[in-house]
């Protein structure tokens, strides 16, 4: 599994971690979601202790771009899953299929709570 984490600096909000499979990951690292905004190293404190790590501040452009791909991104992969599962799928066959699409939601909701600043992707 790998992660997408958000941090929220200015609150007492832990990081957040989407935790994703290896192939949902490497679908995102080559669409727009890796070219949206630029890492940069930044001194950061985490467990009282200093890290440099490579983060994107999600400022009000950045963080509306976000919104957009994953906006769009979630109408594709509904439709998608819509088609694959019929009427009546099974509990697995559900899960399974709707695995992308909830990350994508998680995805979004964190983009969209201001409280976070900074998301930290290794693409």
């Amino acid at each position: 599994m790998l992660d997408i984490i958000f941090y929220a600096f200015k609150t007492n909000q832990p990081p957040h971690y989407v935790r994703m499979s290896e192939d949902v990951y490497e679908w995102l690292a080559k669409s727009e979601f890796s070219k949206i905004g630029k890492s940069v190293p930044r001194n950061i404190l985490i467990d009282e202790e200093e890290e440099k790590l490579p983060l994107v501040e999600l400022d009000q452009d950045i963080r509306q771009k976000f919104r957009n791909f994953f906006r769009d991104a979630i109408i594709c992969e509904s439709d998608t899953v819509l088609a694959k599962l019929g009427d009546s799928p099974l509990k697995e066959e559900y899960q399974a299929e709707t695995y992308r699409l909830r990350k994508l939601l998680d995805l979004l909701k964190c983009v969209e709570n201001e409280n976070y600043q900074y998301l930290q992707r290794v693409l």
